[in-house]
């Protein structure tokens, strides 16, 4: 007379937490940092004022010298003005300090080597 097993069911239990534990992971290690940097860039494009030296997404640097709701125009050197989509915004530029530039030594490594 065969005798009748248990159906498992504290293995499916086990089985249901892990996969519960799975998803919450990947929640706190993928979706809410993800999110966390988007409300950032999301912040620093709405404080974007005229006059910050910017750099774009695609790595343009230029000053702000008129904005909209959409976009803004920036002031990429010598006059010449381009107009970008606000999402094109990158980072702020770090401010340069013109006189101690004029004034280097010459040494390899200082000074702004992009120019």
């Amino acid at each position: 007379m065969p005798i009748a097993q248990d159906g498992g069911g504290g293995g499916s239990l086990v089985t249901l937490l892990m996969f519960g534990a799975l998803i919450v992971g990947m929640y706190f290690l993928l979706i809410r940092p993800q999110q966390k940097r988007r409300r950032e860039m999301m912040e620093q494009q709405a404080s974007i004022t005229i006059g910050d030296d910017i750099v774009t997404i695609g790595g343009l640097y230029g000053t702000v010298i008129a904005l909209d709701d959409e976009s803004m125009t920036l002031d990429i050197g010598n006059g010449v003005t381009a107009r970008y989509a606000r999402q094109a915004f990158g980072r702020v530029a770090p401010k340069q300090d013109n006189g101690s530039e004029a004034a280097g030594d010459g040494e390899p490594g200082t000074g702004d080597s992009a120019k």
